[in-house]
């Protein structure tokens, strides 16, 4: 009896950078891979198109830390700060609110989410070069390091913590005095005294770009493109039949849901409810500056990534709580440039600068956490989703996660804390 050799059809819902790198894994082990994407790939619809750019092993550190209750009603109150709430929304949100609390509550609690993360994080910058290569885009990732300044030690000591966790799970980093941050960066403002960097971490030079390069060299080796928005799943007797879409089903025989925000539906129909929310942020792009860092910096008192790209300076930072179709609020942007001019004093003034702006959908879960898995209404569904901060320095090991469960591969990582089981209690 000859044996079937016929590829199988996966689709793959979702054309950010999980996406894109996922049909990449596929199709190099020679699936017969059709993504699912209602908009252009490396579009502004997908949360990485907007991001910092950053492929750091030092972003393991969860949004939600011990004490942040004492600390939340203040960044709630003030319009200027990195945390702000839509108070129309606030009644859908209390649930995430309350899960996300509880997963700072302890500091065993953040040891083991940054001991997860750090898991799908420390060779985030390796993965993304092997890939640029991969797909003959290699100059997409600069490994240049990245920059964390404070005002002075004292204020680098106020996040013990957090550089605690990241020391513990191997990340190395140079401290910098005055001089030597003045030497580095001399056009940032005299005021930061103290740097400490991360010498491994590297950044994308366009986001946006690099993800449709992924997708065209997907393409080139046989993937198909299908416009087309996901609703739902065919399932019967928990064997996948097709994903449903708007535009009529697509057969196959296994679904990866990869959608960014838009995944939480997606992850019901599959049998499994995750509480996903909508952490937006805002970048401001600053054209051809006259002015600021040569590295990636990441100001303390701003908790944004400055991070210059040929497109010009990238100023990527806020969380804003709000109803999935609020309109943006640009003052958000404001705040970013207004202190990315106080940062680096050679930028000049407000009024000469040229600002392309933008907002989009950061898939959040409450204990900062992706979710990575099978589904539980059928095991030929994945989940890869919900990567919030991290997405884009995540993409390649989820790809290749997908790719493994898919294969019934021993998996190189233990993803049991990625399972959307953790919610069902």
């Amino acid at each position: 009896m000859k044996r079937d050799r016929t590829p199988l059809r996966i689709a793959v819902i979702g054309a950010g950078i999980v996406g894109a790198a996922a049909a990449w894994e596929l199709i190099k082990d020679g699936r017969d891979v059709t993504l699912i994407e209602p908009e252009e790939p490396g579009g502004p619809q997908a949360a990485s198109y907007g991001n910092g750019a950053w492929i750091s092993p030092a972003s393991i550190i969860p949004m939600s830390m011990p004490g942040l209750w004492r600390k939340l009603p203040g960044y709630l109150f003030d319009p200027n700060g990195p945390l702000v709430l839509r108070w129309t929304a606030l009644p859908a949100l209390v649930p995430w609110l309350l899960r996300f609390l509880a997963a700072g509550w302890t500091v065993a609690k953040v040891e083991h989410t940054a001991r997860v993360l750090s898991s799908i994080l420390r060779d985030g910058p390796a993965r993304h070069a092997v890939l640029a290569r991969e797909i003959g885009k290699p100059d997409y990732i600069r490994q240049m390091g990245l920059l964390y300044a404070y005002p002075d030690r004292r204020a680098f000591d106020g996040e013990a913590l957090a550089w605690r966790l990241r020391k513990d799970n191997g990340l190395d980093w140079l401290e910098l005095d005055a001089d030597e941050l003045r030497r580095r960066e001399p056009d940032l403002n005299p005021s930061y005294q103290f740097g400490a960097f991360v010498h491994e971490g590297a950044h994308c030079t366009d986001p946006g770009g690099y993800v449709r390069a992924i997708v065209d060299a997907a393409r080139a080796r046989g993937a198909r493109l299908v416009k087309a928005r996901a609703t739902g799943f065919v399932v019967t007797s928990g064997r996948l039949a097709s994903v449903v879409t708007d535009q009529g089903p697509i057969e196959c025989d296994r679904a990866v849901i990869c959608a960014g925000i838009w995944s939480k539906a997606l992850a019901e129909a599959a049998g499994d409810r995750v509480p996903l929310a909508s952490e937006r942020g805002y970048y401001g792009v600053i054209a051809s500056p006259a002015a600021g860092p040569k590295l990636p910096i990441m100001p303390s008192d701003g908790r944004m990534a400055n991070t210059p790209t040929p497109a010009g300076l990238r100023l990527s930072g806020q969380v804003e709580l709000a109803r999935l179709d609020a309109e943006p609020d640009w003052a958000r942007v404001e705040i970013l440039v207004a202190h990315a001019l106080r940062t680096y004093p050679g930028l000049g003034s407000r009024a000469s600068l040229t600002i392309d702006r933008w907002m989009g959908h950061r898939p959040s879960t409450p204990d900062g956490r992706p979710v990575i898995g099978v589904a539980k209404a059928s095991a030929d569904i994945v989940h890869a989703f919900g990567h919030g901060h991290v997405g884009l320095a995540s993409g390649p090991i989820t790809g290749s996660i997908v790719a493994d469960l898919i294969a019934g591969r021993t998996v190189g990582i233990y993803i049991a804390p990625f399972g959307a089981s953790r919610f069902r209690h």
